[in-house]
């Protein structure tokens, strides 16, 4: 961010200025606060200013803390969790394998194009640019584009030798540095806490879209959340099960048949089609993670979509070996998923075909590893599996030898992710 000067002597890292920098980066952005102080600092003097790496720790060179303002520390803060959320690092990883980019100079280069797709709009309405902020428009570039097209754009030169310093730390271009913890360090995030607090950011600003810039609403709804063929597949699964003979069917004297012509004196009810009632059941289990929770609940709402937003036709039921409270659909988010022990979701089919209205459908979102009712209940059923990839033996531990039972034939299965 801003060019570094030396430094006469060793600086002591000055936390309670750091720490009220990040106080104030979260209030200006209050949608990023889960991912700002989910960060964890480890003070280097080998940093110019601050990096993150792709576990979420947050380096910081104690002699910048000291010299740079305190509103400016808070855009610095913001702009290196900017990086993890938007998966730099990742996307720096796939940009290197598909174009043949190697070497500490296209890594580089991606660091630059990373910093121009945050910077463009991620200053302002109280949030102060820091000192030597790279913007697009300094290397030539317009603004609002991502950072795999701004790699297209430019290369390595005279223009950009003033940028030789710039180092965000493998968070920003996947290049991991000698200075870093590593996977095995200690406060590192694992791959479901990362996706959890990127969900939460999420949530956040889609939740208030008005309080987000573009870039940011973007990530939220595109980048993050992409369609995906198997949510298409689920959807489409759901769609042809309630719109199946004999869901949402029902008899009614409100309109007689045509048929009580043919009967004199006797008046017969006609067949009418009424919206179907979905019920999706969650498996709760101890072996379901967090980041899968969190596709359930967006399954959810994918599900009431696939229903023409109908969500008062859509209830929930969270099961791990027992069911849990039937709720209805108002928030996806809102729903408390409890759970935590074994699996056994039959008990949730039974729960849900006796409740007040029994439905037309019945969607479970769950790991597979559950036994399945013996018989077919007497409704449509979409199974959507989250994916399993262990060795054999490796499913329960008291029963090495143990193998979940397959989802039933009488299941359409839809495999999500």
């Amino acid at each position: 961010m801003t060019v570094p000067g030396a430094s006469a002597a060793p600086e002591v890292l000055d936390r309670d200025r750091l720490f009220a920098a990040r106080l104030h980066a979260a209030r200006a952005r209050p949608y990023l606060a889960t991912a700002l102080f989910a960060l964890h600092v480890v003070e280097s003097r080998r940093v110019p200013t601050m990096a993150v790496d792709r576990y979420w720790r947050c380096y910081v060179s104690p002699a910048f803390v000291a010299r740079t303002p305190e509103e400016e520390l808070a855009g610095v803060w913001v702009h290196e969790v900017s990086h993890l959320l938007r998966d730099h690092h990742g996307r720096s990883d796939r940009v290197a394998r598909e174009r043949g980019l190697t070497g500490p100079g296209e890594r580089l280069r991606m660091n630059i194009a990373a910093d121009c797709e945050i910077n463009d709009d991620v200053f302002g309405d109280g949030l102060v640019q820091p000192e030597g902020a790279l913007q697009p428009r300094d290397l030539g570039l317009s603004a609002g584009e991502l950072m795999e097209d701004y790699l297209r754009q430019f290369r390595l030169g005279p223009h950009t030798q003033s940028l030789a310093w710039l180092d965000c730390g493998s968070g920003a271009d996947g290049l991991d540095r000698d200075w870093e913890l590593g996977p095995d360090g200690a406060h590192g995030l694992s791959p479901q806490e990362r996706d959890a607090v990127r969900f939460r950011v999420a949530q956040g600003i889609t939740g208030r879209p008005g309080s987000a810039s573009q870039g940011w609403q973007r990530w939220a709804e595109e980048a993050f959340q992409a369609p995906q063929p198997w949510r298409e597949l689920l959807g489409a699964a759901v769609r042809s099960a309630a719109s199946g003979s004999g869901a949402g069917e029902d008899y009614t004297y409100g309109r007689p048949s045509r048929r009580s012509a043919g009967v004199p004196g006797v008046v017969l009810p006609s067949l009418r089609r009424r919206p179907p009632r979905v019920a999706v059941i969650i498996d709760t289990s101890g072996s379901v993670s967090d980041a899968e929770l969190g596709s359930a609940l967006r399954e959810v709402a994918a599900i009431s979509q696939a229903l023409c937003g109908r969500r008062d036709l859509v209830s929930v039921l969270p099961c791990d070996a027992a069911s849990g409270i039937v709720h209805q659909l108002c928030r996806a988010e809102g729903i408390p998923l409890v759970g935590g022990g074994g699996t056994d979701l039959r008990a949730g089919f039974t729960r849900a075909l006796r409740t007040g209205q029994r439905p037309d459908v019945i969607v479970v979102l769950t790991d597979g590893q559950t036994p399945w009712p013996s018989s077919r209940p007497p409704c449509r059923t979409v199974v959507g599996l989250f994916p399993r990839a262990r060795p054999a033996g490796s499913w329960d531990e008291d029963d090495p030898d143990y193998v979940p039972d397959t989802p039933p034939d009488w299941a359409r299965v839809v495999e999500i992710g």
